[in-house]
């Protein structure tokens, strides 16, 4: 068991999927900076060829802010060196075959030779995905990934990605335990059959096509089917049920390969690490701090006790390193780590309420007019059915939601799906896909990560004065962590204020 993980990047030769997502680059960008003598990093994007896997690379992640801090530290010649010597791109798409849809047979050979570690953070996160993309993508596309892998001479270990939320709507203490595909069933008694859920989906897929249904059409009916089939099987959404899939896959198939599997909850901006703060796009509740702050939104449906579980993207790159450094080589390893602060470090969605209401107070944003929008205290609604009637009957739904809706899905000039009958159906989709989220009544057990951390601040205690992969939930003070880095990386980096 490897702990040292400085020690254990060295000369490591480490296959990324999923390589422009948000917490990919973070893994990407720790592991260059603290290490630069691992060996290579081969990092698979959806790209038609080289030269266009090169330009996304570097245009979606080298190029970004994230990248300032080693930038600063190299200079641009030297860390374009760096990544010369280091980065392969590799244009694929693990939803395709066993070979990830990549075509270059010499280096699909080398890769084989050379590779040491996987890691597998490509998925699509969409709640009301797509059946076919979601069950290809995070479920088959784990598969296509493991079965690669185990042809990888050297490979020590496939490090998985998944969500905490693959337990569905369970409340109380939720263990850090494997999902076996045997143990599901339905309320009916019948038991989960991945590939007939596959073969049920590329029927109705052909159907929709067969009746020459529209490319919007068939979308929207690939949508209902997926949510439909979560919902029968008990998960709220097609994402959570497809990432459930895809872990069932690698452990039923995963044989004498070692495989880690990370959960993260709600992933937010950096704590510490290369700064604080960075983050992209309106993740998890971030749409309605936005919104919030915009004075656009006056109610909203959440139950102000439930623990609000968030982690910052760094912590779980420190997290998957450190998984990594002590199980590669294990025999029979099949761990699942828990990386969240609901059990050690809980915060209500009523306390991060009076949290933002304190900030937007103190720092309030400006209108297009630059006015400084004035906010005030949201009115908290605690059930789907409260609040449809209090829309209902207060008339605030195109007033409230769309305005919302607008927030996080920046309309085009003349997009017809920017009509007003539209927004409402996106309206109240929203809300439906977060009820599950906004009124969530699990803790996530984390005796798994708890020890790992212990594990490793005992190691880094012995080498160095400073922890360079902590992620350790208890350090954060949310009141800081929100008002000091948080919401202002949102404004900076995602409202470009």
């Amino acid at each position: 068991m490897e702990l040292n993980c400085v020690q254990f990047l060295e000369n490591k030769t480490i296959l990324v999927t999923g390589a422009t997502g948000f917490l990919a680059k973070v893994f990407v960008e720790k592991i260059l900076r603290v290490q630069p003598n691992v060996k290579k990093l081969y990092l698979l994007v959806r790209a038609s060829n080289d030269e266009a896997a090169t330009k996304r690379l570097r245009t979606e992640v080298f190029e970004k802010d994230l990248f300032k801090v080693l930038r600063e530290n190299l200079g641009d010649e030297k860390l374009n060196r760096l990544l010369y010597d280091k980065v392969v791109s590799v244009p694929g798409d693990i939803a395709t075959d066993e070979q990830l849809g990549m075509n270059d047979s010499n280096l699909i050979e080398r890769m084989q030779k050379e590779i040491d570690i996987v890691v597998n953070v490509a998925a699509t996160t969409n709640f009301d995905e797509r059946y076919d993309v979601g069950l290809e993508i995070n479920a088959f596309g784990a598969l296509n990934i493991l079965n690669f892998a185990k042809k990888c001479v050297r490979a020590q270990l496939l490090l998985h990605v998944s969500t905490a939320y693959v337990c569905g709507e369970k409340p109380g203490f939720l263990p850090e335990n494997l999902i076996f595909l045997e143990d599901i069933r339905n309320e009916d008694g019948l038991r989960l059959d991945i590939n007939f859920e596959r073969e049920l989906m590329k029927e109705r897929l052909k159907e929709l096509k067969e009746q020459d249904c529209s490319e919007e059409d068939i979308t929207l009916a690939m949508k209902e089917l997926g949510m439909e089939r979560a919902k029968l099987h008990g998960w709220p959404n097609t994402y959570v049920f497809t990432k459930s899939m895809g872990e069932m896959l690698l452990g039923n198939h995963k044989e004498n390969l070692p495989l880690v599997i990370i959960r993260p909850t709600m992933i937010t901006s950096t704590f510490s690490e290369p700064f604080p703060g960075w983050i992209e796009g309106l993740r998890t509740v971030d749409s309605v701090i936005i919104a919030f702050g915009k004075g656009v939104l006056k109610c909203f449906l959440v139950d102000v006790n439930s623990v609000c579980d968030m982690i910052p993207v760094d912590m779980v790159a420190n997290a998957m390193i450190t998984a990594a450094a002590t199980h590669a080589g294990g025999s029979k390893v099949h761990m699942v780590y828990h990386v969240g602060s609901s059990h050690q470090n809980p915060v209500t969605f009523g306390e991060i309420h009076e949290i933002a209401v304190r900030y937007f107070t103190k720092n309030p944003l400006r209108s297009r007019n630059g006015s400084l929008i004035t906010v005030s205290k949201l009115r908290f609604i605690s059930s789907m059915a409260l609040f449809s009637f209090y829309m209902t009957l207060r008339y605030k739904l195109p007033l409230q939601l769309l305005k919302l809706i607008d927030i996080i899905y920046p309309w085009r000039k003349g997009d017809k799906y920017g009509d007003k009958n539209r927004k409402i159906e996106l309206a109240m989709r929203l809300v439906e896909l977060y009820e599950p989220y906004v009124l969530f009544k699990g803790i996530f057990d984390d005796r798994n990560t708890k020890s790992l951390c212990a594990n490793q601040k005992e190691e880094e205690s012995k080498n160095s004065e400073k922890m360079m992969f902590d992620f350790d939930p208890k350090v954060i003070n949310w009141g800081d962590y929100l008002t000091t880095i948080h919401i202002p990386g949102l404004i900076t980096h995602v409202l470009k204020r």
